[in-house]
């Protein structure tokens, strides 16, 4: 297992913290003990404090990689990504402002990338609808009938929410356009309903290439969502490993995710062989994994090759 304090070239994100530590300079100390010289400020129910980071950061080293947008507010509230893409005009303005201070809070902090994480459609039928699949799913298991019904659904859903991806367009164009010297990069979301499915995902990363919209992966949830009968793991990365400028890594079984890698059924040795070289790698696992399941998983990472 790796020992304490050896460094390593992950970055940590702050999720996996939790409430334990309430505060940004804390949260940097804890992850440098362990070896990390990087952090993402990841989402959380309860935010941790900003104050003191620049002390931490002369003292330590340590920087910031990536920001999740979403990460300066509790993760229960809407994602921006459903509302930059709303029909609302009103909704859209709000995601703007809100995307707006978490890029300024990234380039006040050095980070290069902030993340917009994919959500649910506005629909309320399509999202009761998605529900209901994923109730039949937990209760029956995954058959061929149902694969092909969840199929048909993100079919639909893609047909309807047609006119959320334009939106989606145009905000993200003009974000990109006011900041052009930070990353925004795409990640698909944990269900069914998610608006970015392996398709959309596509329309957006083609429409905005030219304007440097990147890619990143999350391995749990594209994990949670191949259960579901929809592409995998190979699928996404083969398609979009060319734009991934960075990765979430986190295994997943059953209906868990956020589990540390090597504790579930991802196949990490696939993850490795598609992992650009120059792409942030984030270990992101639930907070209820403490400090020898966080440096296990760096060790198991380590052993593939990431």
């Amino acid at each position: 297992m790796t020992q304490p304090g050896i460094p390593n070239d992950f970055a940590l994100s702050t999720l996996c913290f939790g409430t334990r530590l309430r505060s940004i300079e804390d949260q940097a100390f804890a992850a440098v003990a362990m070896g990390f010289r990087q952090i993402e400020l990841g989402l959380s129910d309860s935010p941790p404090t900003l104050n003191g980071f620049d002390d931490t950061r002369r003292e330590t080293g340590v920087r910031v990689t990536s920001v999740v947008s979403g990460c300066l507010k509790p993760q229960a509230e809407k994602a921006a990504c459903q509302l930059l893409a709303s029909s609302s005009a009103d909704e859209r303005e709000q995601a703007l402002g809100s995307v707006r201070r978490h890029i300024q809070l990234a380039q006040r902090l050095g980070a290069p990338v902030v993340v917009l994480r994919g959500s649910s459609v506005a629909d309320p039928k399509l999202r009761h609808e998605a529900e209901q699949l994923h109730v039949k799913l937990v209760k029956e298991g995954l058959s061929e009938e149902l694969a092909e019904q969840i199929r048909e659904f993100v079919q639909r859903l893609q047909r309807k929410g047609q006119r959320q991806i334009e939106h989606l367009c145009r905000s993200l164009h003009q974000l990109m356009s006011e900041f052009p010297a930070t990353k925004v990069a795409l990640e698909p979301g944990l269900h069914i309903d998610d608006l970015l499915s392996f398709e959309a995902m596509g329309w957006v990363l083609d429409d905005l290439e030219k304007h440097g919209l990147g890619y990143w992966h999350d391995v749990g949830r594209i994990h949670m969502r191949q259960r579901c009968g929809l592409p995998g793991q190979g699928r996404w990365l083969e398609a979009y490993a060319g734009r991934m400028v960075g990765i979430h890594l986190q295994d997943s079984a059953e209906d868990l995710h956020q589990m540390p890698p090597g504790a579930g059924e991802v196949d990490f040795k696939l993850v490795a062989e598609y992992t650009p070289k120059a792409a942030c790698k984030v270990l992101e696992v639930d907070s209820r994994h403490g400090r020898p399941e966080i440096l296990g998983a760096v060790q198991f990472l380590r052993d593939l090759g990431l």
